[in-house]
């Protein structure tokens, strides 16, 4: 076991609550101090202000919890911004959610789209149950219980998965990955100035901007824009 230790303030609540509320039965536990999956316990430790993990998943858990964030940065970026450091006020440990499996996270984006988090759920465990997140199996499995073209997009990621060993690097020449979806799975993999602009919820927070207008309003953003997507997500005003 080894400590991976962060940088206080940590808003765990946010991020604990966020990843059970996306857990895939049969696959991953959240509690409210740790997370389970595969036999493995990553514990928060709050009196060490770090995550006890075994060290040969040390670099997933530290992805997934984004323990390399530093609040202090963030809260430079922010604290003179109008929209942000109210926000920022109130959840001065923001951080990123990330990801165990990077194609996982991938698969969970595509299925996500423009379903509810517990329909997703749904979905996500029958592929789990079928699958095992496995891209050789994902790329030729018939999926049933989402549209034909967002099944059809999952096989054809799974497929350029295994051609490339490991996600492409411009996840939009997958048809039906547009810029929201890879921008999301950007930030969730650890990209700190990853926005997807077009979210919907980010623009109506931001005041009811038009894309192209939360573009422009995110650039005194940079680089943490990832940090100011999940403030607009989770903090009101």
């Amino acid at each position: 076991m080894v400590l991976i230790r962060y940088s206080p303030p940590y808003d765990w609540p946010l991020i604990f609550g966020w990843l059970r509320a996306r857990a895939i039965e049969g696959v991953e536990v959240v509690s409210e101090s740790d997370y389970r999956r595969d036999g493995v316990i990553v514990r928060h430790d709050a009196a060490q202000n770090a995550l006890n993990v075994p060290r040969k998943f040390a670099a997933r858990a530290r992805r997934l919890f984004d323990v390399d964030a530093d609040p202090r940065l963030i809260r430079a970026a922010f604290a003179k911004d109008k929209l942000l450091a109210p926000r920022l006020r109130k959840r001065p440990g923001v951080r990123v959610p990330g990801a165990w499996d990077p194609f996982e996270l991938a698969i969970r984006a595509i299925v996500g789209q423009q379903i509810s988090v517990a329909g997703a759920r749904t979905i996500l465990g029958r592929i789990a149950s079928a699958t095992g997140f496995i891209p050789e199996r994902l790329a030729d499995v018939t999926l049933d219980g989402m549209p034909r073209r967002r099944a059809e997009t999952i096989r054809l990621l799974a497929r350029a998965v295994v051609a490339h060993d490991g996600l492409p690097s411009d996840l939009t020449s997958i048809p039906g990955i547009g810029p929201w979806t890879a921008q999301y799975i950007a930030m969730r993999l650890g990209d700190a100035d990853a926005f997807p602009a077009g979210d919907l919820i980010l623009r109506r927070n931001a005041g009811n901007l038009t894309e192209r207008e939360l573009l422009r309003r995110a650039e005194a953003w940079r680089p943490f824009r990832a940090y100011g997507a999940m403030l607009l997500w989770t903090t009101p005003a």
